[in-house]
């Protein structure tokens, strides 16, 4: 029973790291990724592409008393695939094409004999184009850093 309980909350985690990367790729990255794996799959939709508001909620100093920040955009997408897997999808902003074909992974990855592909012809080159765009942010902000030092005057 623990042994079960535990692949169950490591195939959770898995999932939603593979969530996550879908939805930080940009759009532009996602769908080139998708037409590159070729994945031919007959998808029903069951719900959406839809786009409606979240509430964004903030704390001061991150740990103050929580309020609401404001609202931000969202769209939202659920697909049956015909061999009977559900998948969902959540993304930042109004594109609907973006969330349609994260459910989809979504589903395809919860099929084990197609998870692999999924990893190997989806999510690995958008986690190298996520690496990459995060390599770049960090050289540029590198190149602002000022390094401040105080000189020891003799007097002390």
């Amino acid at each position: 029973m623990k042994v079960d309980r535990r692949q169950e909350k490591e195939a959770e985690a898995a999932r939603k790291s593979a969530m996550a990367v879908m939805s930080q790729a940009p759009a532009d990255a996602l769908k080139r990724a998708w037409i590159e794996a070729g994945f031919e799959v007959e998808a029903h939709a069951v719900r959406g592409p839809e786009i409606g508001l979240v509430t964004v909620r903030g704390r001061i100093g991150g740990g103050g008393a929580p309020f609401n920040f404001g609202e931000a955009t969202v769209t939202r997408a659920t697909v049956r695939l015909s061999t009977g897997e559900i998948g969902h999808a959540y993304a930042l902003g109004r594109d609907k094409e973006k969330a349609r074909l994260s459910a989809i992974a979504d589903a395809l990855w919860q099929d084990p004999a197609r998870r692999g592909d999924v990893e190997a012809k989806l999510l690995d080159p958008l986690r190298a184009v996520l690496g990459e765009a995060d390599r770049l942010r960090r050289a540029e902000t590198a190149a602002t850093k000022v390094d401040f030092f105080t000189m020891v005057r003799g007097e002390d």
